[in-house]
């Protein structure tokens, strides 16, 4: 098996790169779903999770903010997820974690090469 190269982790999944890859597409995988998503796919990404968090949800629900009733919509126009808002939420950290990470190693990669 491929070494790989932990980029962020939280409760709902982890983002990471094969090392010995030359693809520069990161992997995120949460709730057994797995993304090869660019830099600029995640942005997209945190962009449709702002869409979703102003989706009304039904306020007789008796599943609070379990209830897989909303729909996130990814950087794939053919695939959308149903998600209650905690793991909106845990999404939402595990990209913009990914994406703090991925630029800070680039800022300190282009810092080192002088």
């Amino acid at each position: 098996m491929e070494e790989i190269l932990k980029i962020y982790e939280n409760k709902i999944g982890i983002s990471l790169r094969w090392v010995n890859s030359k693809s520069f597409l990161t992997q995120v995988i949460f709730r057994d779903t797995g993304f090869h998503l660019t830099e600029d796919e995640i942005e997209i990404f945190l962009e449709k999770i702002i869409d979703s968090k102003i989706q009304k949800r039904c306020s007789e629900c008796q599943l609070g903010e379990n209830c897989r009733s909303i729909l996130l919509q990814t950087p794939s126009n053919k695939v959308s997820l149903a998600v209650s808002s905690i793991e909106l939420g845990q999404i939402e950290d595990l990209l913009r974690g990914t994406l703090f990470q991925l630029r800070l190693n680039n800022y300190l990669t282009e810092i080192c090469k002088n």
